[in-house]
């Protein structure tokens, strides 16, 4: 059985390695002082100033967490009513309804980013900032749905009628039972769609306009020149914040996790 588990934890280690080796060596060499990739010129933190100083990266920048936060907090809106309207239908028209859903995510990114760009064509609508929100809320609401909807199927169906009975209005009962019960699901969306937007490339290129560029765009175009050390200090910042998120989240689960068994909590529904 040793050298099962042997071959298993090697495997594993292969895996991680596959998957973190570049991450490892973007991160190495944003503190290289040399240009050039081939060669290690020593350890400086002039990338990472240069970075802060470089309007064109910085006003990316801008776009790109300005259209995600939007993005993502309109689309979780949009989405969880949208999940909420769907698990209340009968069973063979949401199966239908959940298929038309699940076609943007099925769908190749450039019919999409073709599709919306013709639509705003077609509607006289100029390319720019409004064009590139209105494309990133386009696709990232199926992904709300289908991360709220799993916690809908989970409720008690009479939970609502419940709370009614007791004398909550449909509004009261919907944010003080049915929304706190279904939160897991629609913070998930919220991370699922604001890390689709950031990553974002083809619907973007084909929805922005002239002026307006988010982060891949950016960086694809100075890919046509060599990418420069100042976008291995950004990519490091950025995998050290999702880094940091991610730790922070799992911790903050693990005390719920600790706490479930020495306290419950009670429900209060207004009277």
């Amino acid at each position: 059985m040793n050298w099962k588990r042997r071959i298993r934890k090697a495997y594993i280690g292969l895996i991680m390695a596959f998957l973190y080796a570049p991450i490892v060596m973007l991160i190495l060499y944003s503190f290289n002082n040399s240009k050039s990739r081939a060669q290690w010129g020593g350890f400086t933190l002039k990338w990472y100033r240069e970075l802060f100083t470089d309007e064109a990266i910085m006003g990316a920048l801008g776009t790109t967490l300005s259209v995600g936060f939007l993005a993502a907090a309109i689309s979780t809106v949009l989405g969880t009513f949208g999940a909420i309207a769907l698990f209340q239908m009968k069973r063979r028209p949401r199966q239908a309804m959940m298929s038309i859903v699940n076609l943007p995510m099925l769908n190749s990114e450039v019919v999409t980013g073709v599709s919306l760009m013709l639509l705003y064509a077609m509607a006289h609508i100029q390319l720019g900032y409004v064009t590139l929100l209105l494309s990133h809320i386009a696709f990232c609401v199926p992904y709300v749905v289908l991360s709220v909807m799993p916690k809908l199927r989970q409720l008690d169906p009479n939970l609502a009628e419940a709370a009614q009975d007791l004398g909550a209005t449909p509004l009261q009962g919907f944010f003080r039972v049915i929304l706190p019960d279904i939160m897991p699901g629609v913070f998930s969306g919220f991370i699922m769609a604001l890390t689709m937007s950031i990553d974002d490339f083809v619907v973007s290129f084909f929805t922005t306009g002239s002026g307006v560029s988010n982060l891949s765009i950016t960086i694809y175009t100075m890919a046509k020149r060599g990418i420069s050390p100042k976008i291995n200090a950004l990519s490091t910042i950025i995998f050290v914040c999702v880094f940091v998120l991610l730790i922070g989240i799992n911790l903050q689960d693990l005390k719920k996790d600790d706490g479930s068994g020495k306290k419950v909590e009670k429900v209060r529904i207004p009277y």
